[in-house]
């Protein structure tokens, strides 16, 4: 299998690969586009995470792709900003500041999430 962040991979193909697999392929993209990234293993996992959650079909984050793309976003930029989302929720998290239910917390800052919120933050 290839990765292409702009192309939808098949869910039930994307889902069949083992998780590094899945880290691996995003990873050879991005070297392969010659990305600069501080952190490609962890840009590499907060993304295979966010196309695990697509292709398991989780209503909010497919409902906040789907929103940010038809906002003007392409497939590659929105799996970064719900990445965005998830990053700062892992990082709560890590930091022991996370609510009782981090899930909750990161489903409704995805509900608020726009291209132009995201695109306003700093990279």
């Amino acid at each position: 299998m290839r990765y292409d962040p702009d192309i939808v991979p098949n869910p039930q193909d994307w889902l069949s690969l083992d998780e590094g697999e899945r880290i691996a392929l995003v990873t050879q993209y991005h070297k392969n586009a010659r990305d600069r990234l501080p952190n490609l293993l962890l840009h590499a996992a907060i993304h295979t995470a966010v196309e695990n959650q697509i292709a398991e079909d989780i209503t909010e984050v497919t409902s906040a792709f789907k929103r940010l793309m038809k906002e003007g976003l392409d497939r590659h930029d929105a799996i970064h900003a719900v990445g965005s989302v998830l990053a700062k929720q892992m990082y709560e998290i890590g930091k022991g500041d996370a609510t009782a239910s981090p899930n909750v917390e990161y489903l409704k800052d995805l509900g608020s999430l726009t291209a132009s919120s995201w695109l306003s933050e700093p990279r």
